[in-house]
């Protein structure tokens, strides 16, 4: 197929873009000044004139805890123009088949976990990423509108779990947990740092996946596209808390400190585990460890990231 990849440039759309030249489809990734997504005529002329037989939706506006706090408006304004911007115009275009990336930020705030995909909309968000859960989920609700309107188009939502790995941000401000630890750790063993901070108590549970594997993924879906539900989570279906993270990160890191903890600081959600019940039933599961995905990831920070 022809397929329009949007976020080309994101640490998604890098890993998927690796992941193609084994596989027999063209992409289509197009940067911002090709195809702003932000501009709904934008968006229909350069589809009208590449003409794709089908698009992944990998583009957002991204970032961790603070970066949500710190600008709720444009987490929420961008990233829904954008998904309203292409579903409409891929929609008007006839175009067929559309996979859009949601998040896991989508569940409610106090949902029981695992988190299933009919959680949706069952509960109150978490306060720290409303707006940018808010835009993801009227992304996915489009998806099932159109898909309800019309049998015929296949427009599918996978719900990754958080990510992390090649192509990441490090940005103290701007990057997700795992590549801000690495960064955070890496310094402080440059500068002999005996002690280094963590938000909250520590005890809070995530699930990170590298992202490879949903590239990985993304390409098993294209194959099976017809049989994958309308929403499916992609994730690992297991977690470790904060401090595990952190130790995990100073082993691969060598750093030797000892960690402290900031409880003023906001921790988001206490847990946030993916439901993999339908991923296993879809006939996919996850290939990379935390220890050899954070190696790969700390390679990436030392030869791509700190060498900019």
């Amino acid at each position: 197929m022809k397929i329009l990849l949007t976020g080309a440039n994101g640490m998604v759309g890098k890993n998927i873009l690796a992941v193609a030249a084994g596989h027999a489809h063209e992409f289509l990734a197009p940067k911002s000044v090709e195809l702003n997504l932000l501009d709904a005529s934008s968006v229909r002329r350069y589809i009208a004139i590449n003409q794709p037989e089908m698009v992944i939706h990998a583009a957002g506006v991204v970032g961790g805890i603070q970066a949500n706090m710190a600008e709720p408006v444009k987490y929420l304004v961008d990233n829904m123009q954008m998904g309203l911007n292409i579903l409409t115009a891929v929609k008007d275009a006839g175009i067929k088949k559309f996979l859009n990336l949601g998040s896991s930020c989508m569940y409610p705030r106090d949902a029981i976990n695992p988190l299933a995909e009919d959680l949706i909309l069952k509960g109150e968000l978490e306060p720290t990423n409303e707006g940018y859960a808010l835009a993801k989920v009227t992304s996915t609700r489009l998806c099932e509108y159109i898909s309800h309107e019309d049998p015929e188009r296949l427009y599918k939502t996978i719900i990754p779990c958080n990510l992390y790995g090649r192509f990441d941000k490090f940005s103290p401000n701007h990057s997700h947990m795992i590549p801000a630890v690495i960064r955070k750790l890496d310094e402080a063993k440059k500068n002999q740092l005996s002690q280094v901070d963590i938000w909250g108590d520590g005890e809070a549970r995530r699930e990170f996946m590298y992202a490879a594997d949903l590239a990985d993924f993304i390409f098993y879906a294209l194959d099976n596209f017809s049989a994958m539900p309308q929403n499916l989570n992609v994730g690992l279906g297991e977690d470790y808390t904060i401090n595990e993270y952190y130790q995990a990160v100073a082993d691969v890191v060598g750093y030797k400190g000892t960690f402290t903890h900031d409880l003023s600081k906001p921790v988001g959600m206490t847990q946030k585990l993916i439901d993999n019940s339908k991923l296993k039933e879809f006939g996919w599961s996850y290939k990379t460890t935390l220890d050899i995905g954070i190696k790969k990831t700390y390679e990436f920070y030392l030869s791509e990231y700190c060498n900019d």
